[in-house]
């Protein structure tokens, strides 16, 4: 195991998070099967006491979560420099057969966590906590993924020893190559420009029709789920070739790096705001005729949906940017 802070802090926090999420799930049974706002025995008086602070940790604890997961980023970018071969985080998450699983379950991971905190806010807001069952479900549900996270990404860091040959973006990322960055890197540029703004153009305008008439709100969420992976190849396919002006260079993780402006940060924090907020506009909107939360649905959903637009939009403004501004010209057909 190589020793680096951010290490140390993510192992701490993930262990942290995971003891909360567990010790929550425990009590989230006893919310299952005993809550019953309308009764005013000990019982329930005693879970009503209890349910503030559990939720208050909860939600601090995936806060954390989230932040986690551009920490874990920022490790693996920072650790390149330890192995023979690797340029970037996509070498230094190669080195041994845990590091991308661990990268792709901090993903689910941050996103269910942002979900749980939009269900557990608009639960608060409401004076008999109408959610409060349903938040415990979807908590028993993020139960494997948290804990699942923190035993991959403990094994990932054990694993890693100095003296391991590891493969650089050039290879992993390349059209030539038969795996699943293969294969992504493959993806015809020209055809994933006309999904990508086709994408863009319908969330876009399903969030206006939203947010001004407030009708929509499930195709808008629709779209902003749909954009998530699509975006995310985008950057891949093409993005990455105009930010590195280079025809051939599809690394999504070099842009973390300080040459190429730290943008890669911008690019995953407003994917991941744009996928959360949409994602949550279509959960709530579920609970809209939920006597209580009539009121307080609609208003958090247009405050959401606004979040998702603008996230999604901001990413395609710095693509463009960065398409325009290249010297770089693709041939297309």
């Amino acid at each position: 195991m190589i020793l680096h802070p951010a290490i140390v802090a993510l192992l701490l926090s993930s262990y942290l998070v995971a003891f909360m999420v567990i010790y929550a799930a425990f009590f989230g049974l006893r919310i299952i099967r005993g809550w019953d706002i309308a009764s005013g025995s000990e019982k329930q008086l005693a879970l009503e006491r209890s349910t503030y602070l559990i939720s208050t940790f909860l939600a601090s604890a995936f806060i954390f979560q989230i932040a986690s997961f551009f920490l874990f980023i920022y490790a693996a970018d920072d650790l390149h420099s330890r192995f023979v071969g690797a340029m970037c985080a996509a070498g230094s998450l190669n080195v041994n057969p845990f590091g991308y699983p661990t990268f792709i379950i901090k993903i689910f991971s941050c996103i269910l966590a942002g979900l749980w905190l939009i269900l557990n806010h608009a639960d608060s807001k409401a004076h008999d906590y109408p959610l409060i069952r349903k938040k415990f479900v979807f908590l028993l549900i993020m139960v494997p993924f948290i804990v699942g996270e923190a035993v991959l990404q403990t094994t990932y860091f054990l694993k890693l020893t100095p003296d391991v040959i590891t493969s650089c973006c050039g290879s992993l990322f390349s059209s030539g190559q038969d795996s699943i960055s293969g294969e992504l890197a493959s993806l015809p540029p020209g055809l994933m420009m006309v999904i990508f703004y086709m994408i863009l153009i319908l969330i876009i305008i399903t969030g206006i029709r939203y947010c001004i008439w407030g009708r929509g709100a499930r195709i808008f969420s629709l779209f902003s789920v749909i954009a998530f992976p699509v975006f995310s190849f985008s950057l891949i396919s093409f993005i990455s070739l105009y930010c590195y002006e280079l025809p051939t260079h599809h690394c999504p993780f070099c842009i973390l790096q300080r040459e190429y402006g730290n943008i890669g940060y911008l690019f995953y924090a407003t994917l991941m705001c744009g996928m959360i907020c949409g994602a949550g506009v279509g959960m709530l909107d579920s609970f809209k005729n939920t006597g209580s939360l009539r009121n307080i649905i609609p208003a958090m959903n247009r405050k959401l949906a606004i979040f998702s637009t603008s996230g999604y939009f901001i990413f395609s403004v710095i693509s463009i940017w960065k398409i325009l501004a290249a010297n770089l010209v693709l041939e297309f057909i």
